[in-house]
């Protein structure tokens, strides 16, 4: 990843492939949030982290080692559910791979990033994010049947210059 003079926002994420991705971020417009049009579905590995311009390649080497030990796995998402009352967050479910997640998550936030979490880690893939109760509840409704498997082969780092968009930099 090519390295500014300014801040830079970056998180890392196993994205969720064709073509449920597409189709769960193109539901998520649906719903009302504008933003996701640039945020890639996702897993969250590590959450959004503004990193000081030295501090990006010694990120980068230790994604690289992360990515070294982990094997790939088999992740499968299945219905919804909410953080309501304390998020106003519908998601769907990690049903597999959620020990593998924990352990990259956990890998991932024990390097040069090291940093606390707002909530306790859970992966799941949002759907919905502060939006109305009403179609929070919709979407939570609309997606409980969903169901998909993958292998995760590789999680990605992403990043943004604070415009909100976030962009891929590298695979690991």
């Amino acid at each position: 990843m090519p390295v500014s003079p300014e801040p830079t926002v970056v998180g890392v994420a196993l994205p969720i492939p064709q073509p449920w991705g597409g189709h769960v971020q193109r539901l998520r417009i649906l719903y009302g949030e504008d933003r996701a049009q640039h945020i890639p579905t996702h897993i969250t590995l590590l959450p959004p982290t503004p990193l000081d311009r030295e501090d990006v390649a010694a990120l980068v080497d230790h994604l690289r080692e992360v990515g070294r030990r982990h094997d790939p796995f088999e992740v499968i998402l299945r219905g919804t559910g909410t953080f309501r009352p304390v998020s106003d967050v519908v998601f769907i479910q990690v049903a597999q791979g959620v020990s593998s997640c924990e352990q990259l998550e956990r890998h991932i936030r024990s390097g040069p990033v090291e940093r606390g979490l707002d909530f306790p880690y859970h992966p799941h893939v949002t759907v919905a994010h502060d939006v109305p109760g009403p179609v929070l509840d919709r979407a939570f409704a609309d997606l409980a049947g969903f169901s998909c498997t993958f292998r995760a082969e590789s999680f990605r780092l992403y990043s943004h210059n604070g415009d909100g968009v976030w962009r891929a930099a590298e695979d690991f």
